[in-house]
């Protein structure tokens, strides 16, 4: 199990190897980079940008450590700039997927938000995912419990589950399986990785 959460034995889908670690696992928990046309680094959160890429495991020392030791450069073959701040853009993209993953869910049908909807889902057994805010009562949260053989998203702020469900703010979340559950959920461990303390960073922009 990786510090992000996510299984390190799936074998499913093509694989990299991380520019900080040497490792090679597959792209579903790298992040992947490529080089812009100013030659500065442009991370690539959705894997579709065109260009060579470069991976970075999801991860935020992995990450630090490919800033510090100069690494996109090395594995570009060229000096490349690395913007400031590149790290923390990585999360802020990562929890703007994530977010919007939870929306397109709740559009379909997916995704409730509430403490009694989302106790109803689970007591119905029709839940796969429990998300809690990480800001949220500790008293409050401990009344619900992660669904049997399902995933616990604990690390979204508040602010950042309420713009997934279009209200100010949200402490408690759930997703029934199918449609883009299992996206969320290896997205939502990527950010995990990359996120320090697995807390939040400050407000999304709506």
């Amino acid at each position: 199990m990786g510090r992000g959460g996510a299984s390190k034995d799936r074998s499913d889908g093509p694989e990299r190897k991380c520019l900080a670690t040497g490792e090679v696992q597959p792209k579903f928990g790298l992040i992947r980079f490529v080089i812009g046309p100013d030659e500065q680094v442009v991370p690539d959160i959705a894997g579709k940008l065109p260009g060579r890429g470069m991976y970075v495991a999801a991860d935020r020392d992995a990450l630090e450590t490919a800033v510090k030791k100069k690494l996109f450069s090395r594995g570009a073959k060229r000096q490349v700039i690395v913007p400031d701040g590149l790290v923390d853009e990585v999360e802020r993209q990562l929890a703007r997927r994530v977010v919007d993953l939870i929306a397109l869910s709740r559009k379909g049908g997916r995704a409730v938000a509430g403490y009694e909807k989302v106790k109803n889902m689970l007591a119905l057994e029709e839940a796969q995912v429990l998300m809690q805010a990480v800001d949220g009562s500790g008293r409050g949260k401990s009344k619900l419990s992660t669904p049997h053989f399902g995933t616990y998203i604990g690390w979204l702020t508040a602010d950042e589950l309420g713009l997934a469900f279009g209200r100010q703010t949200v402490i408690h979340g759930a997703l029934a399986s199918g449609g883009l559950t299992q996206r969320v959920v290896e997205e939502a461990n990527r950010l995990r990785g990359v996120r320090e303390n697995e807390g939040g960073r400050g407000h999304l922009e709506g």
